[in-house]
């Protein structure tokens, strides 16, 4: 049991360094503030707003599995806080609309299974429950079990936390 887990911890932090690599490559450019002073200010909420936030549980195991749409297609995620990326199985992806003449393999890592590949794409929407997020980087892993929600996701978010078992989202 400890060595399938040492396993697939191998597995799962060498596709989270893959990802953190693709993701610095293909996160755009900042674009150049002319006033430094606005660069350091946080947008404050309007007086008495309250954030919204989404709350799971986690399994026995730990892991905190959500169900969510992917340009409107069902898609349980694994949330990786550990991943740079979003990351789909080939399955999930071709409900999504990605057919595999759109995936270009061209992201690789190696894992304890030998190299694993990856195609970059950007999914229209992500939603989880009644919180939509567009635009979000992602990519199509060979080989992969289950969706990954990862960093591309979540630092779209106002904040996340995990505390005793429990996930909290939270978005204006």
């Amino acid at each position: 049991m400890i060595g399938w887990a040492f396993r697939q911890a191998t597995i799962w932090g060498g596709v989270a360094l893959l990802l953190f690599v693709v993701g610095n490559r293909l996160a755009p450019p900042s674009a150049p503030v002319s006033d430094p002073a606005a660069a350091t200010q946080t947008p404050q909420p309007a007086r008495g707003a309250m954030p919204n936030a989404l709350v799971f549980r986690a399994n026995p195991q730990g892991h905190v599995l959500v169900d969510a749409w992917v340009n409107g297609a069902p898609v349980r995620f694994l949330v990786d806080t550990g991943a740079t990326m979003v990351v789909l199985t080939q399955k999930d992806a071709a409900a999504a609309g990605f057919g595999h003449d759109d995936l270009v393999y061209s992201m690789r890592t190696s894992t304890a299974n030998g190299v694993a590949r990856a195609a970059p794409i950007k999914l229209r929407e992500l939603r989880v429950d009644q919180l939509l997020v567009p635009d979000v980087p992602a990519a199509v892993a060979e080989n992969l079990n289950i969706s990954l929600l990862g960093q591309s996701f979540l630092t779209r978010l106002d904040g996340y936390e995990m505390r005793d078992g429990v996930l909290t989202l939270n978005y204006w």
